[in-house]
């Protein structure tokens, strides 16, 4: 597997084996009140400077990384967080919404890619 292809394969959420999360595991996170991850790596996002945004922090939404109102009926006790850049540039913003510097992407997704992937070989060991 090449570079770009395991890049494709880790944002779209599949593990090393190329196979999709479990249906029963994606029921069971949609009733929760926990985020999901949207994916596994940050969006980089140009922003403008005095423009409001509504970053999605409940990892529902179509339009990710922004806000499309999928909370209010997947996730209504997670809202999403609204924020207003000073200057415009290009940004990271967080998709795997474990970030503590929300909703700037501070690395946190490679703690989940490695979880994942622990889980995964703890399956392959079994």
């Amino acid at each position: 597997m090449n570079t770009s292809s395991f890049i494709v394969a880790v944002r779209r959420g599949w593990t090393h084996t190329r196979r999709p999360v479990p249906s029963s595991m994606v029921q069971h996170c949609l009733q929760s009140t926990q985020p999901v991850a949207a994916a596994r790596l940050p969006y980089r996002v140009k922003v403008s400077a005095g423009k409001r945004y509504a970053w999605c922090a409940c990892g529902h939404s179509k339009k990710q990384p922004f806000c499309d109102g999928a909370h209010k009926s997947k996730a209504p006790s997670i809202s999403p967080l609204r924020f207003t850049p000073d200057k415009d540039r290009t940004v990271m913003l967080c998709a795997c919404k474990q970030t503590k510097g929300a909703p700037y992407c501070d690395g946190s997704h490679f703690k989940v890619i490695f979880r994942d992937l622990v889980k995964s070989m703890k399956c392959v060991f079994k």
